[in-house]
């Protein structure tokens, strides 16, 4: 999600995920494929995140221009959530 929204915060994160992601930013900047991208303007002045050229290297990809669109995402997680649905009989 940060690919497609960036820069985002960590409350940003949470609350598409809607859990707690503090260990998946902790994991993502370890693996340098997110880095801090500034402050957001408002109360706290909160990290922002973005994608980082080894993100790009990482996913084969040379921008995020490249990302397949978000929409491809949501189809599938609607067909996994209407798959589960389908009790066996």
């Amino acid at each position: 999600m940060i690919a497609y929204k960036q820069p985002v915060t960590r409350q940003d994160i949470e609350n598409i995920r809607q859990v707690n992601s503090d260990s998946v930013v902790l994991t993502l900047l370890n693996k340098n494929l997110i880095c801090e991208v500034g402050r957001r303007e408002t109360l706290g002045r909160p990290l922002l995140y973005g994608t980082t050229e080894q993100f790009l290297s990482f996913f084969g990809i040379n921008s995020l221009a490249d990302l397949p669109p978000l929409e491809q995402f949501a189809a599938n997680e609607n067909a996994q959530t209407e798959e589960k649905l389908i009790l066996p009989i």
